[in-house]
């Protein structure tokens, strides 16, 4: 990630956003540490865009897929182990 000063970046803005729209994020910095991150329209949109809760994404994949179809089962059929374990005595 390229990064400026923000004294750089004052004296250069059209190259900075040219930098974040072409190549990707670009971090201002203050003292050396970073302060802030400039990014394209687009990369803003996309982070600022409402995500689906967790459940209503995997609600939408159940209707979506017909599980049946897939043999998930047959896939991991023998992954766990079923014994009881070791015997533990106090």
């Amino acid at each position: 990630m390229k990064k400026y000063s923000i004294a750089e970046a004052r004296n250069h803005l059209s190259e900075v956003v040219h930098e974040a729209e072409s190549a990707g994020p670009v971090t201002l910095t203050r003292r050396g540490r970073p302060v802030a991150v400039v990014v394209a329209e687009e990369e803003y949109r996309r982070l600022r865009a409402v995500r689906p809760r967790f459940w209503d994404a995997v609600s939408a994949f159940r209707s979506s897929v017909n599980l049946s179809e897939l043999a998930v089962d047959e896939v991991y059929r023998d992954v766990r182990d079923r014994s009881p374990g070791r015997d533990v005595r106090s």
